[in-house]
């Protein structure tokens, strides 16, 4: 199984950050997913499963450039041995977020499966602390949603909405070590869970 790892947005992106709070802290999610995605890496890696970085870059590259590279690669190790996770926080606009969820491409494909693992997996870590946001209206967890780099790729794809960047509660946590290692133990154990029971 080929593991890709889509460090979402760049360093040239505007907004994509959480408020400066009182204590001067303050996330960028270029460079936040940028860490987690590379944390993600060396831990599947050191599991002896096959991943990848989409982007080394730490500008945005586009989005239609992120599917083709992964599309390319989906072709040379075949679709259903392919699969994309792509690592966001989210942002309410009102700071009244909370929680974390997943998206996957609208109708029903091989992403809802890997979709279901995360979520399954984020209840069982987060769900006594945190709301896991989910969209039952189709029998399972994650929302559907017109993402480009959800639709346009070939293989399975997810995307992760890791709490909310603009909401202070949710945002400390996820700068605080506890926070970065459970982001980071979330996508290692539900993609390891998924390639044991789907690959």
């Amino acid at each position: 199984m080929k593991v890709l790892l889509d460090n979402g947005h760049g360093e040239n992106t505007p907004g994509k950050r959480s408020p400066k709070w009182s204590d001067g802290s303050q996330l960028f999610e270029w460079e936040y997913a940028r860490e987690i995605a590379r944390c993600v890496y060396n831990q599947l890696r050191a599991k002896g499963i096959d991943t990848e970085l989409l982007v080394k870059e730490n500008i945005d590259v586009p989005l239609a450039e992120r599917a083709r590279r992964a599309n390319e690669i989906a072709a040379r190790y075949g679709k259903t041995k392919t699969l994309l996770v792509s690592i966001h926080c989210n942002a309410s606009g009102t700071g009244k977020g909370t929680g974390w969820e997943i998206h996957t491409s609208l109708g029903k494909t091989k992403a809802d499966d890997l979709a279901q693992v995360f979520w399954d997996t984020a209840n069982k870590m987060f769900g006594g602390t945190w709301k896991i946001r989910g969209d039952w209206s189709d029998g399972d967890g994650d929302w559907e949603s017109n993402f480009y780099i959800l639709k346009k790729t070939s293989c399975p794809a997810v995307l992760t909405e890791n709490f909310f960047m603009d909401n202070e509660t949710d945002c400390k946590f996820l700068l605080s070590t506890e926070g970065k290692a459970k982001i980071v133990q979330l996508h290692v154990d539900s993609i390891l869970k998924y390639i044991e029971d789907y690959a």
